[in-house]
């Protein structure tokens, strides 16, 4: 039963990975705001009409609406706006590298509020895999890589990275209540896509020049904007919802923050560029570190 959704949380890891290098591009061209809004709007309706046509409306706990809520506008709206200002300044890799702190928060809220506690071997596996992953991103840039070029102010990158950690975390671990109640993911995930949608959408009608697309939108750019939207939102939030229903909050997040690594091979079959040896020693640290958890639990 532990391995379907250690399985799920690694597939969201992977489903980011992906999703953050095809979506440099597109942040880059339209700006956070609208970059954001368009993603919204399009995986919230795709997610919708999924949830509708598999017959998950009536699993919904409904007595748990102010989790959705804060999940809505924390988690996404907020986290998601931080998280993609982040990519835009940063590059994919120290967005990711930043991301993967969402574990030790994580942990540290869901035993704060859930009182829960990993045991001796979780916590081990959970340090090999995060040093892992801090040696795969800090030995992994490349001065040669356009995904790796940053501008601007890294504190600023910084503060963005933690900011959007923070507010996902918090975002996925509010709604674990909703779920154990019954509640399906994949319905949590269309409910919190729709009401972050309708949220930004109202925002956008301010007339001011931060809510503007920095370019036009054409045919091209629409359908790079939403693919990674679909993958990020639609699969790999509802797969990581699914391990935070089934796992403990901090070894769900641990498994859901392997991006940095699997990162790593993404950007170099899109870019050419072998990873540096220590990239990819801190890549086998992760991915043994995961083995641990996944293998003592």
């Amino acid at each position: 039963m532990f391995i379907l959704p250690a399985l799920a949380a690694v597939g969201a890891s992977f489903g980011w990975a992906t999703g953050i290098v095809l979506a440099q591009w597109p942040a880059r061209q339209l700006g956070a705001f609208e970059f954001t809004r368009i993603q919204l709007i399009a995986c919230s309706a795709l997610l919708c009409a999924g949830v509708t046509a598999l017959g998950y409306w009536p699993s919904v706990a409904w007595d748990h609406w102010p989790s959705f809520v804060a999940s809505t506008v924390i988690g996404i709206v907020l986290g998601n706006l931080a998280m993609i200002e982040c990519l835009r300044r940063g590059g994919p890799r120290r967005t990711e590298l930043i991301l993967s702190l969402k574990a030790p928060l994580v942990g540290l809220m869901a035993y704060v509020w859930l009182g829960e506690t990993p045991n001796a071997a979780d916590l081990i596996g959970a340090m090999i895999a995060l040093i892992g992953v801090g040696l795969a991103v800090f030995f992994g840039g490349d001065a040669r890589s356009d995904s790796d070029r940053a501008t601007g102010s890294i504190v600023t990158v910084i503060a963005l990275g933690i900011a959007a950690t923070a507010c996902q975390g918090f975002g996925f671990l509010v709604v674990k209540p909703a779920m154990l109640a019954g509640t399906d993911p994949l319905a949590v995930s269309a409910l919190r896509l729709l009401g972050a949608a309708f949220l930004i959408s109202v925002v956008a009608l301010w007339p001011a020049k931060a809510f503007r697309p920095a370019r036009p939108v054409t045919p091209y750019l629409l359908g790079r904007t939403i693919l990674p939207g679909a993958i990020g939102y639609g699969v790999s939030s509802t797969l990581l919802l699914y391990a935070f229903t089934m796992l403990d909050a901090g070894i769900a997040a641990v498994l859901g923050s392997l991006s940095p690594v699997l990162i790593l091979p993404i950007l170099w079959m899109k870019e050419g560029l072998v990873p540096h040896p220590q990239a990819i020693i801190g890549a086998m640290l992760a991915l043994l570190g995961t083995g641990v958890v996944v293998l003592t639990s």
